[in-house]
């Protein structure tokens, strides 16, 4: 089973990353990334895995998840509505000391044991699944605040379940991550440039025909395809705040609208102008 690095980067002015509902129902996506994760999934039974972990929850899921243990998206297969929150933040989001506090000594550890993965039962599981679904609807102060009291009310609970994962202890795979951050920023920085592929091989010393055999390798697709797949990703969230599709041509990267029509219908089926009016009101 191949596992995906995924790269994870915190909200705009916030510490953490909120997900609200990612669906993400129909991807197989077996991954790991350095962050904890804290996930709360209502209205749905499915699959619990984690690292060797396997196991079903029914109804709902509450599972806090350590740092590089390889997790399967708990709405896999989900086919009808449900709701789902992923908060993931690193170690020291707060600071390299921060949590040596002896007033968090729960909490610190919390975050030792959820290196293994913890699961909530019932009690805490229903607690904290309601305070996480207003925790979007705080300010950023508020859902720090809140965020942590959550952290601590997790520390006491007496109905939480260890689950024994384990995280990847491979020296390869954090090479491999590191690589990977560094291919993505770039990707990130400079997607609506003309990107040569000399300027990604050199990112990871390596020579060309490795780079392509070690990429497709880890993500499953060329460079040149993640690179459009970014670049549409891009324009859909473009379009969706109202920019036309000459602007969200140019403005994520493509250098013509024939170039434009032609992947973007190839990647999701339609042409930018339905997809910009089956998600807008006519303007």
């Amino acid at each position: 089973m191949k596992i995906q690095f995924e790269d994870i980067r915190p909200d705009t002015d916030r510490s953490f990353r909120i997900l609200l509902t990612p669906r993400l129902h129909n991807t197989f996506l077996w991954h790991y990334h350095p962050e904890y994760e804290l996930v709360y999934i209502e209205g749905a039974n499915g699959t619990r895995h984690i690292g060797d972990h396997i196991s079903r929850y029914e109804g709902s899921d509450l599972v806090f998840i350590g740092p590089n243990v390889p997790h399967l998206n708990f709405d896999y297969g989900v086919e009808h509505e449900h709701y789902k929150i992923v908060i993931q933040l690193k170690e020291d989001f707060l600071g390299k000391n921060f949590f040596q506090a002896p007033e968090l000594s729960d909490v610190r550890r919390l975050f030792e044991q959820g290196r293994e993965g913890v699961s909530f039962l019932e009690q805490t599981k229903t607690q904290i699944g309601q305070r996480l679904k207003h925790l979007a609807s705080l300010s950023h102060f508020q859902q720090l605040m809140e965020l942590l009291d959550i952290f601590q009310t997790l520390a006491l609970s007496t109905d939480a379940q260890k689950l024994g994962a384990t995280p990847i202890q491979n020296e390869q795979y954090f090479q491999d991550q590191q690589r990977l951050k560094r291919i993505y920023h770039f990707v990130e920085k400079h997607h609506r440039d003309k990107i040569r592929m000399e300027e990604i091989v050199a990112l990871t010393n390596l020579s060309n025909a490795a780079f392509c055999r070690y990429f497709k390798k880890m993500t499953g697709m060329t460079f040149t395809e993640f690179l459009n797949q970014y670049r549409i990703n891009t324009a859909k969230r473009l379009l969706l705040k109202h920019c036309n599709v000459s602007e969200a041509c140019y403005e994520s990267g493509f250098e013509n609208l024939s170039h434009f029509n032609k992947t973007f219908k190839k990647l999701t089926g339609e042409n930018p102008k339905d997809f910009r009016k089956r998600h807008l009101s006519p303007l």
